[in-house]
């Protein structure tokens, strides 16, 4: 009881003191990242991120340069062409006893891998609540919150948002189909109009559940790992709808489109009406480049669509973990998020609640509205959350055997 009785007079006195100096939990706050920052100073951040966009590239070495100016960090980008490998090599790292010295200190991340890293005891925090520029993110998207389902729970930080966005030619159709619904109603009047990526090709998997979140009787189901439902009756709505669809989309459903950019040619030479990516800038990033016609306009479907937020976490014996923390604060501030959201730069969409940004911050943004081919954010609506992780693998795979073999 004495012990306790002390405890509490040291608090009292504690209390006292700030009340007396005027000193605010903010002012703490500021001054222990006032700190984390000089300690960052001189530190080399080793940043294993997929490689092969030139445009991403670009924004990284921007970034790179900032960071170094501003805060004396070196950081090292680190290309690779699948993260799961850098998370299988920390896996080895954690089974070895490599707990201190890491050489990875930051990871571009989300989906199934997040889990992986999560489920493993694989990374650093949570830390995000204590970055300055966190308080910016915009919470009410889902999938901010939730990574394909896994509570994120302050382990990673949201660096860009990805939402799969329709488009189509205004000089060739006039009305777009706003449903899938209305889309497979569209390819029966106009044959061999209409198409999609094949699994397992990300965008057409990303087709696969937009069909299923539109179309399954209970869509919360998508939420639960797959291995906890009825895939059979789950996706029973899916397998008819492609049924009907492929007889009369593109070459008859025999023969898929590789990828978004074909799709996009596609479009340009009029062979198809109706394209899609999974970046809402994909259009005016186009048409900006001379691929598209300006009379291109972007849309999404009247119940939503699916969307998605990519990530950026720290491993558990990472080195450099201060400055990493450093580096991910700047790339949610208003100025590095701007510049990645330009679609002459990258084109990806902002994490952060632009409408509770200071004024002079919002201004970064407003332009990319009035953009050819460009959502307005409340065109875009708020995303469909992802179904989780485990349902990937199993659509592709169901498809594969049923329209593949």
């Amino acid at each position: 009881m004495m012990y306790l009785q002390k405890g509490v007079n040291y608090l009292v006195i504690f209390l006292l003191f700030l009340a007396a100096h005027n000193v605010t939990a903010q002012q703490l706050q500021q001054s222990g990242w006032n700190n984390t920052v000089k300690k960052a100073n001189k530190q080399v951040v080793y940043f294993n991120a997929w490689g092969g966009s030139h445009e991403v590239n670009r924004y990284i070495f921007w970034v790179g340069q900032q960071v170094k100016r501003q805060y004396g960090i070196t950081l090292k980008h680190v290309k690779v062409d699948d993260i799961s490998q850098v998370v299988s090599r920390l896996l080895i790292e954690k089974t070895a006893g490599r707990d201190t010295e890491g050489k990875i200190d930051l990871l571009w991340v989300n989906g199934e891998n997040f889990a992986t890293l999560k489920n493993n005891n694989l990374l650093y925090g949570p830390f995000t609540q204590t970055l300055p520029n966190y308080q910016w993110v915009d919470e009410t998207k889902p999938s901010v919150i939730k990574d394909f389902s896994i509570p994120v729970e302050f382990m990673e930080a949201p660096w860009g948002m990805a939402h799969l966005v329709f488009f189509y030619d205004s000089s060739v159709l006039k009305q777009p189909p706003i449903s899938m619904k209305a889309l497979l109603d569209y390819a029966k009047q106009h044959p061999g109009r209409i198409t999609y990526p094949n699994p397992p090709h990300f965008l057409g998997t990303t087709f696969l559940k937009q069909v299923l979140l539109e179309l399954a009787p209970s869509p919360e189901l998508l939420q639960k790992p797959v291995s906890e439902v009825n895939f059979a009756k789950v996706t029973a709505p899916l397998w008819a709808f492609l049924d009907e669809l492929h007889p009369v989309s593109w070459r008859e459903g025999k023969v898929f489109p590789a990828n978004s950019s074909q799709m996009r040619q596609m479009l340009d030479s009029g062979e198809l009406h109706v394209s899609f990516s999974f970046s809402p800038s994909e259009a005016t990033n186009a048409i900006h480049a001379g691929l598209l016609p300006d009379t291109v306009k972007s849309y999404v479907h009247k119940g939503g669509t699916l969307g998605n937020t990519h990530f950026l976490a720290i491993p558990y014996n990472a080195k450099a973990k201060t400055a990493a923390q450093v580096v991910i604060n700047f790339l949610l501030s208003a100025e590095a998020q701007s510049k990645k959201m330009d679609p002459v730069i990258w084109g990806d969409p902002t994490v952060l609640a632009i409408d509770r940004l200071p004024e002079d911050q919002q201004a970064m943004f407003a332009r990319f509205e009035k953009l050819p081919g460009m959502l307005t954010l409340d065109q875009q609506g708020k995303p469909l959350p992802e179904p989780h992780f485990s349902w990937t693998d199993a659509l592709e795979k169901a498809w594969l055997k049923r329209y593949q073999q």
